[in-house]
């Protein structure tokens, strides 16, 4: 019986310890700090971001290190939902210990205090006067009460009298009412994470979806019935069309909330400054909905969102809607062919053969504004619209893929225009830009026929037969046959190599094949005869008429188009996809936000607001009048207290003494 009742204590003794550490203000800080610590990475650190984007900032390593954190979701990570968890059962354990006693302070006048311990407080004082006990207890009381406080009149031995006063009371309240407005915001906002989502998800209800499906294709598992539960997704919706789901992000997928709704977008607006810069953006939206008697008609824009049935529907951003696209496939790599025109819309995928190599085209995006740096010398920040873009993807059967950004129109550079096309292997990396010329109808077409008379075998048999007779004319050697095959077929090999490999190819040919004796002086030999050729390629396509000079700006020409086409070997495409007609089509970004512990947050921000203001506004303040007879005449012991601002009390107890000395007829001290 005796180890049982031991056992009994043990447990309770147990029990109290952690119900004591629960409540402890050393537990509560720890928790408030580690929450702070998360919001402030939460904040810097972007959300509910796509995997391959962290995965391209971090790397690899810390990319799986952050991700194990949950630091892409800080606000739905499990340990932060338990942190969360662990500050409501502490504040609320708080509350349950000290809301008594804070309760029974808020009334207690505290009437059971001694003369030695009035005596014994830092703000007192005594003075005696010439009125009767009971007239001086009436005139301190009428004071008192007269300046809001609740008194009350204690009869104390041997004659003695207490006057205790208390003002203030509510501040108290502050106390219990800052404590619950944690715990009803920390309520709010389990209330509106998704770890019953997560819970789901453990359950293996609900899967996440990683895979770029059509919305009728995604599978049940990925989406998620119409309920109370909060979320926060996004839909883009093109104009004319219409959503009645948002796209979750989840990890390194997605999952499709329903909605009670369907939204449609009327029409979308975009305002530019005069650079091209968007200033604001707008959608015309239609809430369909079977409980509305007619289409709820709205304008949403940033910041101005629409409230429906709780849901918020705001406008985050925009981007394109399928805009169709007429381009065109000028050939790179052959003189046979005519550029071919091409009919295509933004997002579509389509297997295409050029030559003998066929590649997935991928149209990913229009724009029809392109604000890029333009510094010159006066202004080095300078900026401007470098007009319409099509960026698109060229994906080979093994599933690598390069991405292009073509303009529209011929960008200046130094005073000439050019076709700029950039290339890059990841969206890590910078674009590489080529550099077409344009011709001076502001086409490629002179930079495309320049191209196929290098491809033209017969053209570079011609040309380079004409410069080997030049050149063995200038010799004298005109009857030198091996020297004239010789040299006829180096012509030709160059300009084979430079179509394919570019300048580039032609080095390391001059480095393998030139004794290295040799080597210095034949190289520029070599380059030298290569450059007359491709000269010639270019000037006889021109026709032009016996003693007519040529333009300087055919000669810059003829240098920009060779850098062009020393570089395609590097640009990894057969083609050069010009856009040469569009019709844009926007679409509107919309995030739809579904909160129902909003109001709980809310209602909790009131709590707070209410008492911080009593903690610091509504001080307590406690006074003790003691009275009692001497020789016919009342002797008065004074003391006070407060909870706040101790400096600031030093004064008003001068008033307050200074009131009841005058109320009870005696300007003494004491």
């Amino acid at each position: 019986m005796s180890q049982n009742q031991d056992s009994s204590v043990s447990h309770r003794s147990l029990a109290w310890r952690v119900f004591h550490f629960l409540g402890t203000m050393e537990l509560a800080i720890t928790l408030l700090i580690t929450l702070a610590i998360a919001s402030v990475i939460g904040t810097v650190l972007q959300q509910n971001q796509p995997y391959p984007d962290y995965l391209i900032k971090f790397g690899p390593y810390w990319f799986e290190v952050f991700e194990k954190l949950g630091l892409y979701d800080v606000y739905s990570a499990l340990w932060f939902l338990a942190i969360l968890a662990l500050l409501v059962v502490s504040t609320t354990v708080c509350v349950i210990r000290h809301a008594p006693s804070m309760f029974k302070d808020m009334f207690n006048l505290r009437t059971h205090v001694q003369l030695k311990s009035l005596r014994s407080m830092h703000h007192r004082s005594e003075w005696e006067t010439p009125t009767s006990p009971e007239q001086t207890v009436d005139a301190v009381n009428a004071a008192l009460a007269s300046d809001g406080f609740r008194t009350r009149v204690t009869e104390k031995s041997e004659g003695n009298t207490l006057v205790s006063a208390m003002r203030g009371g509510m501040n108290r309240l502050g106390y219990i009412l800052t404590h619950v407005a944690i715990i009803v915001i920390c309520v709010g906002g389990l209330f509106d994470s998704n770890l019953p989502l997560k819970l789901a998800e453990w359950q293996g209800r609900i899967q996440v979806e990683t895979r770029n499906l059509p919305l009728p294709q995604v599978p049940k598992e990925s989406r998620l019935p119409v309920g109370p539960q909060a979320f926060r997704g996004s839909v883009s919706i093109p104009e004319g069309r219409a959503a009645s789901v948002a796209y979750l992000a989840m990890r390194d997928g997605y999952l499709v909330q329903n909605l009670p709704f369907t939204i449609e977008v009327k029409e979308f607006r975009i305002e530019h400054y005069p650079t091209g810069q968007p200033k604001s953006f707008e959608s015309d939206l239609v809430i369909h909905d079977t409980d509305l008697e007619k289409p709820l008609e709205s304008t949403i824009a940033v910041n101005h969102p629409l409230i429906y049935k709780g849901y918020a529907i705001y406008q985050a951003s925009f981007g394109d809607g399928g805009s169709e696209l007429t381009l065109k496939a000028w050939p790179l790599f052959s003189d046979k062919g005519e550029p071919v025109s091409l009919e295509t819309k933004v997002f579509n995928t389509q297997q295409m053969l050029w030559g003998d190599k066929e590649m997935q085209l991928e149209i990913t995006d229009f724009r029809p504004f392109n604000i890029n740096p333009d510094p010159t010398d006066d202004n080095p920040n300078n900026v401007r619209n470098f007009g319409p873009s099509v960026t698109f993807k060229l994906r080979q059967p093994t599933g690598e893929a390069l991405e292009y950004q073509n303009y529209m129109n011929p960008v200046e550079r130094d005073g000439r225009y050019y076709f700029l096309s950039g290339v890059r292997g990841s969206p890590s990396e910078e674009f590489a830009y080529l550099y077409i010329p344009a011709d001076e109808n502001d086409s490629i077409e002179g930079f495309y026929q320049f191209l196929k008379r290098l491809h033209n075998k017969n053209v570079v048999k011609d040309i380079a037969e004409e410069m080997k007779l030049a050149t063995l004319s200038s010799l004298q050697t005109t009857d030198d046959v091996v020297l004239a095959d010789s040299l006829q077929k180096t012509l030709e090999t160059l300009i084979e190599m430079f179509n394919r490999g570019g300048f580039g190819e032609v080095s390391e040919f001059i480095e393998k094949t030139l004794p290295e004796a040799e080597r210095d002086a034949l190289a520029p030999a070599y380059l030298a005869m290569l450059r007359e050729m491709l000269g010639r390629i270019y000037f006889s396509g021109l026709e032009l008429k016996q003693g007519e000079t040529v333009d300087q700006s055919e000669v810059l020409f003829l240098q920009d188009a060779i850098d062009a086409i020393g570089t395609l070997p590097r640009y990894g495409s057969p083609v050069y996809l010009e856009m040469s007609d569009f019709t844009q089509i926007q679409s509107t970004g919309l995030q739809i936000a579904h909160a129902p512990g909003k109001s709980i947050v809310y209602l909790g921000c009131a709590f707070l607001i209410a008492g911080v203001f009593l903690l610091f506004y509504l001080p307590q303040r406690r006074f003790w009048v003691w009275v009692r007879e001497k020789d016919g005449k009342s002797q008065v012991y004074l003391a006070g207290m407060t909870n706040r601002n101790p400096r600031e009390f030093d004064n008003y107890f001068e008033d307050i003494k200074a009131k009841l000395q005058s109320k009870s007829r005696n300007s003494d001290e004491g």
